[in-house]
This record gives structure tokens, C-alpha cells and sequence, in this order.
């Protein structure tokens, strides 16, 4: 993918948050080097080190750890023509606090945190972009947390739905169930009463 395809790539993501000049397009495409993964690579490692931004151009993928028991659990998911959290939120000293995987053939557009940082400080429009990026991380959580709290497991289903509604027919149950924080047998359930 050349520059101008980058670029034309990116535009609407970026724009879909927060718009930037041109100027500042160019400089946000000059630091990406675009990245595939195929379905079930996990592209960033817990414990590892990464020092990246990431924009979803196409696919899904999710975040998840490891529970005490091994059990994958499910944290947050991400669309094509996403961004995925933030670098300064998922990281700590450059070694991640999550794993990061494709669910599906997965195209992300990566960029060196320090140089993006660099262009936030530097540019207003650049900043702003980043700034409602990291709001919408901060909102999504804390909609997921009240969610944990307050609704039962039919009511996250069906809010899981309204959020997500192509990712059940496209994504492992299992995945969902444990972000629902329910097993993949109650979903199961679930799924089967809200037929009837």
C-alpha cells in the first residue's frame, strides 16, 4: 500500500473521531506501516513489549487476558475503522497489560507511539484526535462496568447485540460469552430463548 493509499485509507477513520487538517493527515500517514494477521494471531503479547498506536482498516479483533483458572476472558472488541486502546492505557513501561487478537483476517494500520505522541504535542487538530480517542476508551469501559453491575445476563446480551450486531454470526461464542462474563452454556440458553 503506497502513501496515498495510506492516507486515503486513514482519512475517514481519523475523521470518524475527530477531523484533521490535511497537513496533519499526511502526517499521521507517514508513520504507518500497515500490518496483516490472520484469524487467531494474537498480535500483541501481555507481558511484551510494544510501543504502538493501532487503526483497525479492516476486521475484527478483541483484547483479552488470562484468568487465574487459564480461562481467555474476553475484555473489548474492535471494529474495522476502529482505534484500538491507546498505548499509554493498555501499557505500562512499554510492556503490555493485555493480549490483543484477530478474530478475523485482520488489517491494522500501527504507529510508533512516541512519534504520535510527539505529533499531538505539536499539532492541536492531532491532539484533539487523540484526546476523543481516549474518551471513547474511557466511556466504553465504564458502559461495559455498569453493564457487569446493574443487567442481568439477557439484558448484556441484547445490549451486546445493539453494539455488535453482525460480530454473533461472525466471532467464537466462547469469546462473547466471556465478555459477557457468562458461560458459553448460558449464552447458549440465552440465544435459544430469545428465538422463542
Amino acid at each position: 500500500m503506497n502513501f496515498e493509499q495510506i492516507k486515503e485509507r486513514t482519512r475517514p477513520l481519523v475523521n470518524k473521531v475527530s477531523p484533521v487538517s490535511e497537513g496533519s493527515l499526511d502526517l499521521i500517514s507517514d508513520l504507518i506501516v500497515v500490518e496483516v494477521y490472520e484469524k487467531g494471531d494474537v498480535f500483541i503479547d501481555r507481558g511484551k513489549k510494544n510501543n504502538k498506536e493501532y487503526f483497525v482498516y479492516e476486521g475484527v479483533c478483541r483484547s483479552f487476558l488470562l484468568s487465574p483458572e487459564g480461562e481467555e476472558v474476553t475484555i473489548s472488541y474492535f471494529l474495522e475503522g476502529g482505534v484500538l486502546s491507546p498505548n499509554k492505557t493498555r501499557t505500562a513501561n512499554q510492556l503490555s497489560h493485555l493480549n490483543f487478537q484477530a478474530l478475523t483476517k485482520l488489517t491494522v494500520a500501527s504507529l510508533n507511539a512516541d512519534k504520535f505522541e510527539q505529533l499531538m504535542i505539536n499539532h492541536i487538530d492531532i491532539r484533539e484526535f487523540g484526546n476523543m480517542v481516549l474518551q471513547y476508551e474511557l466511556l466504553g469501559k465504564v458502559e461495559k462496568e455498569i453493564a457487569l453491575a446493574s443487567l442481568n445476563a439477557k439484558e448484556r446480551l441484547i445490549l451486546f447485540r445493539e453494539k455488535y450486531h453482525f460480530l454473533e454470526n461472525l466471532i467464537s461464542h466462547v469469546d462473547i460469552a466471556s465478555y459477557l462474563g457468562i458461560t458459553n452454556i448460558s449464552l447458549s440458553r440465552l440465544r435459544k430463548g430469545l428465538l422463542e
